[in-house]
């Protein structure tokens, strides 16, 4: 597999590790690799858990990619935002383990799986895109609006508010909160529950339920390629 996805599986549940630099950045060759990773654990019937480095999951899009053209720029936001999607449509459970900050796509990402779980620590959670001078995208709005509490999606698509690991589980954006040695135990446990269910029911649950918001996210990707960020 690729430097940026590490793959490792185990009994039934294959770990990916993001590697990219300090922040983990999310560049067109980590969304390759995510893609490829996924493809690989779908392959093996496999519960996924995503992580990053300690202190970190992800601090969002490549900054150098954003900022050298309007059109490199749009292609990375439909290239995440298709991910994005896909991860809320993957026939197996995705659990996130979140060892740190996790902004902007970092943040998307705890916002695309099935159960995301975070460490205790002072660190920084949320969309911090009007902060930056980016109006927030398509995709970005309805996966956020889906998935945060009413009042949570407000201050943090709007407002640009961060929130730390405890107020992210409030917010919506975090399932739990645990001690850092315990992220990937945790993780590691919540993936063998996970591993008891019936998948097809799963999957064929998951696309039910979240059936409203994939033919958003399919308009939204769309409209999204018509405008730079």
């Amino acid at each position: 597999m690729s430097d940026l996805i590490s793959y490792q599986l185990d009994d039934g549940i294959a770990t990916l590790t993001l590697s990219n630099g300090k922040v983990n950045a999310i560049s067109p060759d980590v969304i390759a690799a995510f893609n490829a990773a996924l493809d690989r654990a779908e392959q093996d019937r496999a519960v996924v858990i995503i992580t990053g480095q300690p202190g970190i999951l992800s601090g969002g899009y490549d900054l150098k990619v954003m900022t050298s053209g309007p059109e490199n720029a749009i292609n990375l936001v439909a290239a995440g935002s298709t991910l994005a999607r896909r991860m809320l449509s993957h026939p197996f459970p995705i659990i996130v383990a979140c060892g740190g900050h996790a902004v902007a796509k970092g943040a998307f990402i705890l916002l695309s799986a099935d159960y995301r779980i975070g460490v205790e620590g002072p660190f920084s959670i949320g969309l911090n895109e009007v902060q930056i001078g980016m109006t927030m995208h398509h995709v970005g709005i309805e996966l956020a609006r889906d998935r945060l509490r009413k009042a949570a999606f407000h201050r943090s698509v709007i407002n640009g508010e961060m929130f730390n690991p405890q107020t992210a589980v409030d917010a919506g954006f975090l399932d739990t909160v645990v001690a850092a040695e315990q992220l990937l135990p945790t993780a590691i446990a919540a993936a063998q529950q996970l591993k008891k269910i019936n998948m097809k029911a799963h999957k064929n649950t998951k696309l039910k339920v979240r059936k409203a918001l994939l033919e958003t996210l399919d308009w939204a990707i769309e409209e999204d390629k018509k405008h730079a960020v």
